[in-house]
């Protein structure tokens, strides 16, 4: 069915946090969509870490000015590997200044492009802008972490004091929301409060064409390049298990051209979201770092995943818990592979539901975008995404 709209043509700023690579693919399927709203997207701001630079497969997705602006970030061990939560408080704190000239320069973008949306993913900056400015607009905010605000979500046990950082941190970055999105692997109840809803993980339309195989072997998602060294000490005890590894190493990037073969049954690849999600189709299983998006993704393909959060991540953690308790595959401290090896033959594929969940995420996006400009009317609603087809 095809979308038949009244709407006039709006402008659109997407914000969208720069930490990992989930936020990304949300916004680049984002886009796809407001064009059958007659939305224009005008603008992307990302919040810039000085750990990472913006993907290559992001920027190819736009042919907009894309703003890098100084945001808050997590800080990292020396290994990579883990999240230093004090020092990350410290060192944001001591950035505060350059924070305020990230909302002055944001301020300008939104007054420059005359914007009747703004779309945030998960970023900071949004927040605190509207700590000092009322929006001459409208504010959706995006992300999984607001599934973290719903009072049917269930935590895991303990962690009283990490909880209260999420939640609080996820409310900062909705001030002034009009509406709030929360992405989760399944539903829950309609929340009392009325600008809460609830939505399925919204996925890139490239991942509905794949073609599933079994290619024998493993990927690796890494978002942190520091869990490189522990993958080859790894594939050492291991050499007849073929991996193939992604990451945003500098090292792979820079001196060996984005592809480093270190033997035949181990190579590393930088982050290339096509070559991804098609090597995502054709392995047997997946391990990744627990990061919310790829797990989604791996469910909708059918595909085991072994999820091992970043250490000091509990946001991780809970999405570890969380997909497990769903089927989406085991969780662990490490990424001792052998696990996942062990799984793969009695993974039990449940993806029936997750697909339809996943095929009402448009139909519940482009009606919540609607009801925040009511003088416009919704005629026709969008159809569903096509299951991705099974090669034999």
């Amino acid at each position: 069915m095809t979308i038949l709209s009244t709407m006039e043509k709006k402008s659109v700023i997407l914000a969208v946090q720069g930490e990992g690579r989930g936020h990304m693919t949300q916004a680049i399927a984002v886009k796809e969509m407001l064009k059958k709203l007659n939305m224009e997207v005008y603008c992307v701001i990302v919040g810039s870490s000085s750990r990472r630079e913006i993907p290559e497969f992001f920027k190819q997705k736009f042919d907009v000015p894309i703003v890098s602006l100084e945001s808050p970030n997590f800080v990292t061990g020396t290994d990579n590997k883990s999240i230093r939560i004090g020092m990350t408080v410290w060192k944001n704190m001591l950035k505060l200044g350059a924070f305020n000239r990230s909302i002055s320069i944001i301020h300008e973008l939104i007054n420059f492009h005359k914007a009747d949306l703004i779309i945030n993913f998960y970023e900071p900056l949004i927040g605190m802008y509207g700590i000092f400015h009322q929006a001459p607009c409208k504010i959706l905010s995006i992300a999984h972490q607001y599934v973290y605000l719903h009072p049917a979500f269930r935590f895991p046990a303990g962690n009283w004091f990490q909880k209260q950082a999420l939640i609080q941190y996820s409310k900062c970055t909705t001030f002034r929301a009009d509406m709030i999105l929360a992405i989760s692997q399944y539903d829950l109840p309609r929340s009392k409060k009325k600008n809460l809803l609830v939505v399925p993980p919204i996925l890139r339309k490239e991942l509905f064409r794949l073609q599933i195989q079994d290619n024998n072997f493993i990927l690796v998602y890494l978002v942190n390049s520091g869990y490189m060294n522990d993958i080859i000490h790894w594939h050492k005890k291991n050499p007849e298990v073929k991996l193939h590894c992604f990451t945003d190493s500098k090292k792979v990037k820079d001196e060996f051209s984005g592809e480093w073969m270190v033997d035949e049954n181990l190579s590393f690849h930088s982050l290339n979201g096509h070559k991804f999600l098609e090597m995502m189709a054709s392995c047997s299983g997946m391990a990744s770092t627990a990061g919310f998006e790829s797990v989604c993704e791996a469910m909708y393909l059918g595909k085991p995943v072994l999820m091992v959060p970043v250490e000091g991540h509990f946001e991780q953690y809970c999405n570890a818990r969380d997909a497990q308790m769903v089927g989406a595959g085991i969780h662990s401290r490490h990424f001792r592979l052998e696990k996942l090896v062990r799984y793969i033959p009695f993974y039990g594929k449940t993806n029936g539901p997750f697909h339809e969940w996943v095929n009402d995420m448009e139909e519940k996006l482009i009606g919540s975008i609607h009801s925040l400009f009511p003088e416009n009317i919704n005629i026709l609603l969008p159809q569903s995404n096509k299951t991705a087809k099974k090669v034999s």
